[in-house]
């Protein structure tokens, strides 16, 4: 961009009057909360947890896989900060490399303490402020029902990027201003926050900016695909295609499950995915407050594989989950305890039990902050429904990386 350019100045001096307000203590960016100082704590070696893991070790190999392919593209030199420590790529590639090549010769549960006891640093997250332990949901992968065209039944469209947004990175303005981005749009010669959810769906003129992907018959079900991020939409020609995050509006997520429990409307105890869709297909007059509630708008493009995480990997079920990146380094491989449901053969849950797994940090979430949030990726399918739905246990959450050896 030459600084000569109408748009640079624009935002130039859009940014300068930013930096004033914030000097004067307007919160015109919105702030991250400050990184906690020990959000994660190094164990001594008598602390470890227990490494008994409830899923299949092939299912572990398989998304240690994937994490790799992601550093395989990071320089080498690359710092990965684990609470007071750091370590480079090539590091985290060999913690990753070595765990792997023991899982694949499917060691027993003693075999899996020793071996970890013996090669690892062990890392718990300090979870919530208040708790100390770690608030775990689930995410996964919807299946929705679509066409590539609109029609009377066809009618809500899942958009692609617009071609008027534009994802600004402010740290060339000014050195106080790094790692700050906003998301907008030029009116004029100004830089202005793009639309919310309740202008985007009623503008009829911004499917021209935005060209739907495809069109599909439940609006819930569109809103829920932006929660999620990705999903397949199967079409009336029996294909189907997969959508994925590309990008959003810029505007702040906010919960309706928590709007709803506020105005008392659902108690927290029932609070669920499922009981959200109940709710809003029971009053349907009720639906554009809601869900205009949440300004945030999530825009899509397709992919051949997936879903794809943050880190650019296709995810694992039961292994992938989301956190978040500014407190726990991404690609790392992780432990975590809490609970799943197990469902009869009704699809209702019938109780819960303890879980126990190795995972591995390759997703992040626009609700997913700080280091006692953790969202487990379940994959698709029923099971995976309920568990998404349902889950909103807390637990422990561990992160490993192998033991410097000792010159």
């Amino acid at each position: 961009m030459k600084k000569t350019d109408p748009f640079y100045s624009a935002v130039k001096r859009f940014t300068l009057g930013m930096v004033f307000l914030m000097a004067a203590g307007c919160a015109f960016f919105p702030q991250p909360p400050a990184k906690p100082a020990a959000a994660l704590v190094r164990l001594a070696e008598q602390d470890y947890p227990d490494f008994s893991d409830d899923l299949f070790l092939d299912n572990l190999s398989y998304g240690i896989g994937k994490s790799l392919e992601y550093l395989n593209r990071v320089p080498a030199e690359r710092s990965f900060r684990f609470g007071a420590d750091a370590y480079s790529t090539l590091h985290l590639i060999r913690s990753l490399e070595t765990l792997r090549d023991f899982v694949e010769t499917r060691p027993g549960p003693a075999a899996v303490n020793r071996f970890i006891a013996d090669r690892y640093r062990v890392y718990q997250s300090s979870g919530g402020p208040e708790s100390g332990k770690v608030l775990f949901t689930g995410y996964y992968e919807p299946h929705l029902k679509g066409s590539l065209t609109p029609d009377d039944r066809y009618r809500y469209p899942v958009h692609a990027m617009p071609g008027d947004l534009m994802a600004i990175d402010l740290s060339p303005f000014s050195k106080d201003l790094k790692g700050k981005r906003i998301v907008g749009r030029l009116q004029g010669n100004t830089v202005v926050p793009y639309p919310d959810r309740q202008a985007i769906e009623a503008d009829k003129g911004f499917v021209q900016k935005a060209p739907p992907i495809a069109w599909v018959d439940d609006r819930i079900d569109l809103f829920f695909l932006q929660i999620q991020g990705s999903g397949r939409i199967y079409l009336t020609n029996g294909s189907f295609i997969r959508v994925h995050y590309h990008g959003s509006n810029g505007q702040p997520y906010r919960s309706i499950g928590r709007l709803l429990i506020d105005q008392g409307k659902i108690p927290a105890e029932e609070m669920s995915m499922q009981r959200l869709k109940a709710y809003l297909q029971a009053h349907p007059a009720e639906m554009d407050a809601v869900l205009n509630h949440n300004p945030s708008y999530v825009f899509f493009k397709t992919e051949t594989s997936g879903p794809i995480g943050a880190i650019g990997v296709d995810l694992t079920p039961g292994r992938s989950v989301a956190v978040d990146r500014r407190v726990f380094p991404m690609a790392a491989p992780a432990f975590l305890q809490t609970k799943i449901p197990v469902v009869d053969g009704n699809g209702r849950i019938d109780r819960w039990m303890d879980f126990s797994a190795f995972a591995l940090n390759q997703d992040t979430g626009g609700a997913i902050r700080g280091p006692g949030r953790v969202d487990i990726f379940w994959g698709n399918g029923p099971y995976a429904e309920i568990a998404a739905g349902h889950m909103q246990h807390k637990g422990s959450f561990y992160l490993l990386v192998l033991a410097p050896e000792i010159p």
